[in-house]
């Protein structure tokens, strides 16, 4: 996996995105996708297949968005694979690409499709 790749699609959304900034520590690889809406997307993914994208926007209208695979919501079809649809306990089954490049794009278009609704 190579985040030069993923970062590089961010490119693609200048009409939502307003910055990228890593805020990983260490050798954790953990990415902020500042929204131009004053939200952000805090991405990250482990060798291992762990993932998190998680849009933040509690402060703006009290919800949150997060994709993830940790193994905690297992009466979910797709477990360990949810959805986090605008809180913590409104959860659902993913329909996010196991493919990283993929599931940025996905995630992207969500939000590109959410903000002009």
């Amino acid at each position: 996996m190579d985040y030069h790749e993923l970062l590089a699609l961010i490119k693609n959304y200048p009409d939502i995105v307003s910055g990228v900034k890593r805020i990983g520590i260490g050798t954790a690889q953990k990415y902020r996708i500042m929204i131009k809406d004053g939200s952000y997307i805090d991405f990250w993914l482990s060798e291992e297949g762990r993932y998190s994208y998680h849009w933040e926007r509690q402060h703006l209208d009290g919800k949150i968005y997060r994709y993830n695979n940790a193994p905690h919501h297992k009466g979910v079809k797709t477990y360990p694979h949810h959805f986090h649809n605008g809180n913590e306990e409104n959860v659902i089954e993913s329909d996010l690409s196991t493919n990283p490049e993929d599931a940025l794009i996905q995630i992207l278009d969500f939000v590109r499709r959410k903000l002009s609704s």
